[in-house]
């Protein structure tokens, strides 16, 4: 089970994901109120282990700025909500795949807002799943005001069906609501690749709660190895 923990401001709060195991760290460049300047960030990635993964997350950005962004703060990664997804997903993957010098693989993950029009959002599955430049898809609910991180559930059984009969071999991630409450059931039920987390651990916006961080990784990884099992 790969586990981010997302809308980190602080070194202190990205340390303490480290600490409890998680496999990456994500740092948001959208308008929001975890919102981070690249240079802050790169006070934060510089002291992080060279093993843990550390993620953008963008909004509707060009090109040029996630480039210079991601060279800036230190980034292994980015996350896209954008509108041409596949289109600036392969340009991404072009660029960094010609740069010399780390020999590990720049992570794309392709944010799918779950849309309760069933054949709409399978279209939309079917579509990303043969994308070569994609690494994951993170499936996360939307609202009218904010395109992810929203802290709220979307349907998981009615999601259930589709994610099995479209995307069986996809990787994905599941976030939106996710807390530790509630992780080991969406875990159940969606079966995903991965989980991504931010509001569900916070003691306020931006501002990690160290229990719940702990709590939820270790309820995801128990959750995870329960499935193994059967």
């Amino acid at each position: 089970m790969w586990i981010k923990i997302c809308g980190n401001t602080t070194l202190e709060d990205a340390q303490l994901a480290v600490k409890h195991g998680a496999d990456a760290v994500g740092f948001v460049f959208a308008r929001s109120p975890r919102q981070m300047m690249p240079e802050a960030v790169r006070q934060i990635t510089e002291h992080l282990p060279r093993s843990i993964e550390k993620y953008g997350v963008f909004v509707d950005a060009d090109f040029d700025t996630i480039v210079n962004t991601t060279r800036e703060a230190g980034l292994t990664g980015v996350q896209l909500h954008a509108a041409d997804e596949t289109g600036l997903a392969a340009r991404l993957r072009r660029h960094f795949a010609g740069l010399a010098g780390d020999s590990r693989r720049f992570s794309i993950l392709q944010v799918l807002h779950y849309d309760a029009d069933v054949d709409r959002f399978a279209a939309q599955l079917r579509a990303l799943r043969e994308h070569a430049a994609v690494d994951a898809v993170l499936i996360d609910s939307c609202t009218a005001t904010k395109p992810g991180g929203t802290g709220v559930v979307f349907d998981w059984n009615a999601a259930r069906e589709v994610f099995f009969r479209e995307a069986p071999h996809l990787r994905l991630i599941v976030a939106g609501g996710l807390q530790p409450e509630n992780v080991a059931q969406a875990i159940a039920t969606l079966r995903p690749w991965g989980v991504d987390v931010v509001s569900g651990v916070e003691a306020q916006p931006g501002r990690k709660d160290p229990q719940r961080v702990s709590a939820l990784i270790h309820t995801a990884r128990m959750a995870a190895a329960a499935l193994e099992k059967f």
